[in-house]
Order: structure tokens, then sequence, then C-alpha cells
């Protein structure tokens, strides 16, 4: 699918960001049959309070961001499909960097490519949703069964170029894509945080 609409064979393809949106949905869906509409979860409960012993300002301030965070997860949940579009552009210019000196996809083909990338890393997701209240850890299963399939997807696409290369760089691209997003998060969480206290 990737290649073919890279190439420009797209007649009969459907188009990503429409499958995207679909697959996400239907997440959405099947989260909220089986688990209450939870598919994202958050990192602190609410009404979380810290165990180490902090003065009043450090407590609250350690409070609100657990709040902030609940919060943040619980817009996530119900707009699961937008909060995963809106990170559609930050992974492919994550994988951008990775493969800088390939040459063989500028930006917006990264774009297309990460689509479909998504669509198959949430199939993995929501395949495990149902399993997740007899299996806690089947969520976490699923991303890395789901990387896996990414690290093939892309050896697949860059048939003809070094496998050990792609895998490297694919693997380089998800990190960054982590690391970019750990700190995006955190840099929001604190920014609402102080927000909030301010």
């Amino acid at each position: 699918l990737m290649r073919d609409y890279i190439e420009g064979r797209r007649a009969r393809q459907a188009k990503p960001f429409l499958l995207l949106m679909v697959t996400a949905a239907a997440v959405v869906l099947v989260g909220k049959l089986m688990l209450g509409g939870h598919v994202v979860e958050t990192a602190l409960p609410p009404g979380y309070a810290p165990a180490i012993p902090l003065d009043d300002r450090a407590r609250a301030a350690a409070i609100a961001f657990a709040e902030v965070g609940a919060a943040v997860g619980g817009w996530m949940n119900r707009n699961f499909a937008v909060a995963t579009l809106l990170l559609i552009p930050l992974e492919a210019l994550a994988f951008r960097l990775a493969f800088v000196g390939n040459g063989r996809l500028n930006y917006p083909e990264w774009l297309v490519v990460t689509a479909f990338l998504t669509v198959q890393t949430l199939v993995f997701w929501g395949l495990s949703l149902p399993l997740q209240p007899w299996s806690p850890s089947a969520p976490l299963i699923a991303v890395g069964l789901a990387v896996c399939y990414e690290v093939y997807s892309l050896v697949q696409l860059f048939a003809g170029y070094p496998r050990w290369k792609t895998v490297v760089r694919t693997l380089a691209g998800l990190g960054l894509f982590g690391v970019m997003c750990t700190l995006l998060t955190f840099a929001l969480l604190v920014v609402m945080t102080l927000s909030r206290l301010g």
C-alpha cells in the first residue's frame, strides 16, 4: 500500500488519512465497549497525593500536575482520532530526520507513510483492547508487535536499501518520536500546571 501510494498507483486505494480516522474511530468504539471508554490510560489517578513528604506549595504543585495529566488523558480519550492525527506530523518529522541522507522520501511522502504505519499500530492496539481485562500487559505487547511490523514494513518499502540500515534508522525514528512526544507532553503539562497554580 505504501509503495503503491508513493509511486502514484492510487486508483483503488483508501486515502491514508481517511483510513487513519476510520481505524482510530474503531479503536475508540472497542475501547468504549470493552473498557468503558478508556483507550489511553492516565499516568496518575485523579485525587493523587504524593507519598513523599513535601511542603504545602510543592504538594499543591504535585497534585495540580496529576490533575492536569488526568485532564489531558481524558481529553485524549474523548478525542482519540484527533489526538492521533495531531501526532502524525511529529512522527513524520522524526522519520524524516532518522532517514536523512537516504533521499528516497520527502516530508509530505513521510506524512503518508506515517499515516499507514499508524493505521497498522492502531490495528494491533485495537485487537489488544478486548484482552486487557484479563491481561493488563496486552496493549504493551501489541505496541511491541506493532513496532516489529513497522520495521518489517519499512524494510519492504525500501527494498534494495541495506536491511540493517533500514532497521537501525526505523528504530532511531521511533525512538526520536518517543523522545519528542515525551518532551512535548511534559512541557504542555508544566505550562498547564503553572497556569492553574498561577
